[in-house]
């Protein structure tokens, strides 16, 4: 039975990791192998999911209500050509990467090659793009960096970020927008879990559990997205890349060793 701390815990991870260019899926597995939740269920891992679609919303309020009041306008065609990549090659593939997802056996390359991908996009420089500049082929491009982050370990922010880089956003926008960008996806994913929640059974996990995994998913990824976004103008991602190849190195020695 998971308990309140664990719940607490894995939110604060959910919410760091879902922004911060390390990978929240890769994340999440691990925390969950450390408390012996290797099989804490569906329910568990779509509230963590809410919690961050909590904090991305809540951020960008503002961006959201401008949108709704008008719908054509360019934003909101960018969001949309964005998402695009993601929503195909998640339906097509769901139940592959389903399947990795629930094995872990290629989080310790993923971890590397998002570590390599955050390496050589901190190298681009003159970034000048601001959001009036965010082109549909760019908002596609990032998109489909976007899809590849479903496989479990490879960071969806990092990837995006990474992307826009390349892209030719500037520093700060390339994660506001990377950000931003995440919001249907991660709504989508949520939605897409509750549909599968609807036709299973899932292990029964306490109100107060989930409701302090979601709060402290919030919580962290509120606090995430508006360090990230800060940080980035000014420093390099170059810790980051350093921080996964480490994590990647000791989980394929902790895998060929047969301890993981």
């Amino acid at each position: 039975m998971l308990t309140k701390l664990e719940a607490f815990v894995l939110g604060i991870i959910q919410g760091l990791t879902e922004f911060l260019p390390i990978s929240s899926t890769g994340h999440l597995y691990l925390g969950r192998h450390l408390f012996g939740l290797q099989e804490a269920g569906l329910l568990l891992d779509t509230m963590l999911h809410l919690g961050t679609l909590i904090a991305v919303l809540v951020f960008y309020k503002d961006e959201f209500i401008y949108m709704i009041k008008h719908p054509f306008a360019k934003r909101t065609f960018l969001l949309g050509v964005g998402t695009i990549p993601a929503v195909v090659i998640g339906l097509l593939f769901k139940d592959f990467f389903d399947e990795i997802s629930k094995t872990g056996v290629t989080i310790g390359w993923e971890f590397l090659l998002t570590g390599l991908f955050l390496w050589m996009a901190d190298s681009v420089k003159n970034g000048h793009k601001k959001m009036k500049d965010i082109s549909f082929t760019d908002a596609f491009v990032i998109g489909t960096f976007q899809a590849a982050a479903i496989f479990p370990a490879l960071s969806r922010s990092g990837l995006t970020m990474a992307a826009a880089l390349w892209r030719k956003l500037d520093r700060e926008t390339a994660a506001y927008f990377s950000f931003l960008l995440s919001t249907p996806a991660i709504a989508g994913a949520v939605l897409l879990q509750i549909k599968d929640l609807a036709g299973g059974t899932e292990e029964m996990i306490s109100f107060q559990a989930l409701f302090v995994g979601i709060l402290s998913s919030a919580v962290f990824g509120y606090i995430a997205v508006k360090w990230m976004i800060h940080f980035l103008k000014k420093h390099s991602l170059k810790p980051f890349a350093v921080y996964v190849w480490v994590l990647g190195l000791l989980i394929l020695f902790f895998q060929f060793t047969g301890r993981f």
